[in-house]
């Protein structure tokens, strides 16, 4: 399978460089996969798709304002993007000029409200760094650090709140699971009362989800791993949902790569707690989730491969040519899309 079967063209206009206003009155394109039709809704339409039983699933994590400028102590200007938490202080970072930065850099953020040292270069380029600073570190980001948007987004982000989801809690993620920015709280509400069931899983975004696929064949690409976990609870739900007839909807890819790492061959799932490189791709037989809600991908990225796989490909190239032609916003900012 060629990795150039997953292109469409998009006019560069309908990248959607800020949120919406309304979080839930982005659009929805409803694709039903069975008889291979789609609709044109708005976002709060999706309750009209979800049934007495159901079980949305949705993913709690929340992004770190992990872009800082700093200076190094000649006063150039850098540039870090906190990757992951190695331990305590440690952090993989992305450094620009990375030809600038080299083992024993120090740089200070914030007016020295952060300071860094370079330990050491890593594969592919990215640097360990030890950080130094007085107080609470999550709160020294709040303070000075910037949201991780994708290189796609040219705007400032003028509300750091609206790149994430009404309900992130555990911070983690180089990214924001974007599927989830179109609830509001009383839209989560209104899901609840209609007697769908609402479980969370956590997992971390990382920057590898904006990576382009470098390969020409789909089955030689490698993902990168991302840490998850999901709680007794959250996987009571959602089997209990299995178990009565009930669908399982996945709230984004980041959901449901999720369920799909740690389901049985039934399709339930169990507390636990790891890391996955799941690479999901037409092919798959997908075991627990039974539809999703996701927004509008990338050409040949593996997100529009996962989409595929559960629609088919050349449905989805259609519903993606049809949004073209109807104007729907494109990528993290952009309109949605139900598949069931």
């Amino acid at each position: 399978m060629n990795v150039a079967d997953f292109d469409y063209n998009l006019p560069e206009e309908l990248i959607a460089q800020v949120p919406i206003q309304k979080r839930d009155e982005s659009r929805l394109m409803v694709l039903n996969k069975t008889n291979q039709t789609i609709e044109h809704k708005t976002f709060k339409d999706i309750i009209d798709y979800l049934d007495e039983g159901d079980c949305l699933v949705i993913n709690d994590t929340k992004v770190l304002p992990a872009r800082l400028y700093g200076k190094k102590e000649t006063g150039a200007n850098v540039e870090f993007l906190l990757l992951h938490r190695i331990e305590n202080d440690i952090w993989e970072c992305i450094v620009r000029p990375g030809n600038k930065l080299h083992v024993g850099a120090k740089v200070s953020f914030g007016d020295g409200l952060l300071n860094a040292e370079v330990l050491d270069t890593l594969e592919g380029g990215t640097r360990k760094v030890k950080f130094t600073y007085k107080g609470i570190f999550n709160e020294i980001l709040d303070t000075i650090g910037l949201m991780p948007l994708p290189p796609y987004i040219h705007e400032e982000l003028k509300e750091k709140n609206r790149y994430q989801t009404v309900y992130a809690k555990y911070e983690g993620s180089a990214a924001a699971p974007t599927a989830g920015l179109h609830f509001t709280e009383e839209l989560l509400e209104k899901i609840k009362q209609k007697g769908i069931k609402i479980a969370k899983v956590t997992l971390h975004v990382g920057i590898g989800t904006f990576r382009p696929v470098k390969v020409e064949k789909v089955e030689d690409h490698h993902m990168h791993s991302e840490h998850f976990f999901i709680k007794k609870q959250d996987a009571d739900a959602i089997n209990e949902a299995k178990k009565n007839g009930k669908r399982v909807i996945s709230v984004g890819t980041t959901s449901c790569r999720t369920l799909e790492s740690v389901a049985d061959e039934n399709g339930f799932v169990k507390e636990i707690e790891g890391d996955t490189q799941i690479f999901i791709y037409p092919g798959y037989k997908f075991k627990c989730i039974d539809a999703l809600i996701t927004n509008f991908h990338l050409p040949q990225s593996t997100l529009l491969m996962l989409v595929s796989s559960l629609a088919g490909r050349d449905f989805i190239i259609k519903a993606y040519e049809e949004a073209v032609k109807e104007k729907y916003r494109f990528f993290s900012f952009g309109d949605a899309m139900f598949i069931y």
